[in-house]
């Protein structure tokens, strides 16, 4: 079996739990035997070309005919039985979708965002949840409120991808939704049923992990991952003597570092790599997903199952299936978005030790490479012997 990855990745610049899983999939399907061909573009790439190319970047989302050539040819050398595609935008564009069937390749896209119906990918605007362009076939709202990095220009340029592409995406032949939530999601949009199947995403296990302490937030500093909510809770929490680490950068970082700097209990790390996100992981007892928007699977959670460790999060979006808090055997617990309920739920796990041991027992149930690799392999047999 010989399946082409295509995802454009994120800027370094924001780490990227997308970029993580992609780059995770790719060397667990190679471990397996599956003859893999990455069809990688990334967004640091933009800032190094010439001028003429940058502007031919502004229908890049639209149709990136260069990238459509260039993928056409890879399809024609290399002949591979299925095109995955991840993230399209902006150096791929959803066109790839259609190149690949004019060679008579099959495609499956994970969805990882809600960006076949919103500009931003995130159902999210101005510190609240939105739905204005939901069902619409030109995102208007999502222009006049320049929700595409706060640009209209640029929001103007995605919501013309989003409305040419609608067909493009009832051809996809299957869909992956990391939860059954984003299956009901993909229905919404007029995606067909039989079209999609429901797979999480899994990562490396990495071993023991000898036990921690304190709190862990990791994530970009932008309003909808809920660091401030986080701030709010911890100053209402009754936790004298524990540890708040928070890491990540983003707008939000003056207001983080101004309560690191006032407040013993917390310590900003900054932005980490890859070790440095390990490193304090380890040194942690708990993982704090407090996102106010429906973060569809938050990668951390999942790094935090692996290394045994609790979860305290919002109920929004797939953290609180990570954590399993409606299960028998929860590895955290999830609460309403308010800063006085995240605060009775940092104290809450603080003081029961069983969250952390059903940590990693549900990891390995649900997120383990080995059951969730062969759930992705299946989806590819079933879609070639159909």
């Amino acid at each position: 079996m010989k399946i082409v990855i295509a995802h454009n990745r994120y800027a370094s610049a924001q780490p990227s739990g997308e970029n993580v899983i992609v780059d995770y999939e790719i060397g667990a399907l190679r471990d397996a035997g599956v003859d893999v061909v990455p069809f990688l573009r990334s967004s640091d790439e933009i800032g190094s070309l010439a001028a003429h190319k940058k502007a031919a970047l502004v229908v890049s989302p639209v149709h990136a005919a260069g990238t459509q050539r260039e993928l056409a040819a890879l399809l024609e050398r290399e002949r591979p039985d299925v095109l995955h595609l991840h993230n399209p935008y902006p150096l791929l564009s959803p066109s790839v979708v259609t190149t690949a069937h004019r060679a008579g390749v099959k495609v499956v896209q994970t969805i990882h965002n809600y960006r076949h119906d919103c500009v931003n990918g995130l159902y999210f605007r101005d510190g609240h949840d939105c739905h204005d362009c939901h069902g619409r076939r030109w995102n208007g709202p999502g222009v006049l409120h320049g929700c595409y990095r706060g640009s209209r220009a640029q929001s103007a340029v995605m919501a013309v991808a989003l409305g040419v592409h609608q067909g493009t995406w009832r051809t996809v032949d299957r869909f992956v939704a990391l939860t059954d939530a984003i299956a009901d999601y993909l229905r919404g949009i007029g995606i067909a049923d039989e079209r999609i199947r429901v797979k999480p995403n899994a990562i490396a296990d990495p071993g023991a992990v000898p036990p921690g302490e304190g709190f862990l937030f990791g994530a970009r500093l932008v309003p909808e991952k809920g660091v401030e909510l986080l701030l709010d809770a911890w100053r209402r929490a009754d936790l004298p003597g524990r540890r708040l680490r928070i890491a990540g950068d983003g707008p939000l970082r003056p207001l983080v570092e101004e309560a690191a700097a006032r407040e013993e209990g917390i310590e900003y790390l900054g932005q980490l790599d890859a070790a440095g996100m390990r490193a304090a992981l380890a040194a942690s007892a708990v993982m704090v997903i407090p996102s106010i928007w429906q973060d569809i699977l938050p990668t951390t959670g999942l790094e935090a199952l692996a290394s045994g460790r609790a979860i305290v999060a919002t109920r929004m979006g797939g953290a609180p299936f990570i954590a399993g808090a409606d299960t028998g055997a929860p590895a955290g617990v999830a609460v309403e978005p308010t800063a006085e309920a995240l605060a009775r739920g940092l104290e809450s796990v603080a003081g029961d030790p069983t969250y952390a041991a059903n940590a990693r027992a549900r990891y390995e149930s649900t997120f383990s490479p080995d059951v969730v690799l062969q759930r992705l392999i299946a989806v590819y047999e079933e879609l070639l012997a159909a």
